[in-house]
């Protein structure tokens, strides 16, 4: 029996579908405003939500993405009385199952309803324990990141061929070898093919190897990068600046899994799974002539797109943590503390580089530390210091060109133990983070005593690490 959520205004639409869902011996429950219906999915566990694109309170596929993010995250059916492709993109893109244009009756409603609670039914019995995923340097807790996780799992499962997109800087190689290590091919190669650094000239010689004397300088036979990824992964890294000269050769390497080093009279075989990443858009290259539309159909076989910082710029803090501890280790210098500000001028600067810039500005605000023990904001880069303070100022003709709003209302202060607590447990919680909870390294930073700490640990449920025969 499955519990369906229906999220719509007209008390009509919400008996039929509910009359509907009841004669096929499934729970009911429904919601007449946005605020209500997310509400109600954030405390009870719901398998299919219909939700209304035009609400009262709100336009539907706003909170789409909050749906999708509950405890027990439902499937989505979107519904609509005025069509749109923007709209219905929106939509898929952000996780739902259908979008349904209205009116909507019995008839066209029930079959996306079978399918998405057969679905659920199978989902339930597939379902596999839990397995701890290989991330390294992988850092986040947000939304957006449980998301990618959640794809970057699937993609280990599957042999199918991925591509991997997102801005400069997300991470796009990161995720591509967490799905190799993740893998059955974990043990074999992992291939590294940077396609806007091959020269055009050399590019089949590279990836598919040559014989001697194929080609004038070639003095001794070059196996391939194809043939170096046999039972491992290729990843191709901006695969779109592949020249469409070798786009077509590679189209029947990926089909076939064979293919002829230069001046070879016979075929190899290379048993490899592909993983590519690109920042550029591939489908408009396909419309300018720039990319092959039937190499991009054979490279998205599964697809993952990596969020810029800004959009889940609450894993700020944990990325600083992470990289600030690597980087003490790796110069072994003492761990460092942060002032409060520090972090607050990370979440207000946007990050064009994403997470490749911050790790840069990281590394160069901790050697302009060099021996203090806290970072404050006048160790970050000036370019970053100097975005968020022109930014600060109404009178900055970069700014927003319209006039300061009224001022935000007073917040009150919280009550000084409230706040003592809250600031003592992420202290506390920074701690373990930058010390990987070894107690010992935790207990020479803060200065706190061993029975001290633990008594904090367990008040406030932090984790501790136990190092091996302790």
């Amino acid at each position: 029996m499955a519990n369906v959520l229906i999220i719509d205004d007209d008390p009509s639409i919400c008996k039929m579908l509910c009359d509907l869902v009841q004669r096929m011996g499934h729970r009911t429950g429904s919601a007449q405003t946005l605020n209500a219906g997310l509400n109600e999915v954030q405390s009870h566990p719901y398998d299919v939500v219909f939700l209304d694109v035009h609400m009262p309170d709100g336009n539907g596929l706003d909170i789409l993405p909050r749906i999708r993010e509950a405890s027990f995250p439902p499937e989505v059916i979107i519904m609509t009385g005025f069509g749109d492709p923007n709209g219905a993109e929106v939509a898929i893109r952000n996780g739902a199952w259908d979008y349904l244009q209205k009116p909507i009756s019995p008839r066209n409603t029930l079959l996306p309803l079978r399918r998405v609670l057969q679905y659920r039914e199978n989902l339930k019995k597939a379902s596999k324990p839990p397995v701890a995923l290989k991330l390294e340097g992988i850092v986040g807790r947000s939304p957006k990141m449980a998301q990618c996780l959640d794809l970057l799992a699937q993609a280990a499962n599957s042999e199918a061929n991925t591509l991997v997109t997102g801005e400069t800087g997300t991470g796009k190689e990161l995720f591509a070898l967490a799905i190799h290590e993740n893998s059955s091919r974990a043990s074999k190669s992992f291939v590294v093919v940077d396609c806007a650094a091959l020269p055009e000239t050399l590019v089949e010689s590279m990836l598919f190897g040559h014989e001697k004397g194929a080609f004038t300088g070639a003095e001794m036979s070059r196996e391939g990068l194809i043939q170096q990824a046999h039972g491992g992964t290729l990843f191709l890294d901006e695969v779109g600046e592949l020249p469409l000269s070798v786009q077509k050769t590679f189209l029947r390497v990926l089909q076939e899994h064979r293919f002829r080093p230069l001046g070879s009279r016979t075929e190899m075989h290379s048993n490899f799974r592909l993983v590519a990443a690109t920042n550029r858009n591939l489908e408009e290259m396909v419309e300018s002539g720039a990319f092959r539309k039937d190499l991009l159909f054979r490279l998205r076989a599964f697809t993952m797109e990596l969020p810029p910082l800004r959009d889940h710029i609450e894993d700020v803090r944990d990325l600083t943590l992470h990289y600030i501890a690597r980087f003490c280790e790796r110069y072994g210098t003492e761990t460092k503390g942060f002032s409060p500000d520090f972090f607050q001028t990370l979440v207000a600067y946007h990050w064009p580089g994403n997470i490749r810039e911050l790790v840069n500005a990281l590394e160069q605000a901790l050697a302009a530390a060099s021996r203090e023990p806290i970072l404050f904001p006048k160790h970050l880069p000036v370019n970053i210091r100097v975005e968020i303070a022109r930014a600060s100022t109404h009178r900055d003709p970069l700014s927003l060109q319209s006039s300061p709003g009224p001022s935000p209302p007073f917040q009150p202060l919280p009550l000084f133990k409230e706040h003592l607590e809250k600031a003592r447990k992420q202290y506390l919680e920074d701690l373990m983070a930058i010390t990987d909870g070894n107690m010992e390294e935790a207990m020479k930073i803060s200065g706190i005593s061993r029975s001290t700490l633990y008594d904090y640990l367990k008040k406030y449920d932090i984790p501790t690490f136990h190092p091996a025969g302790a």
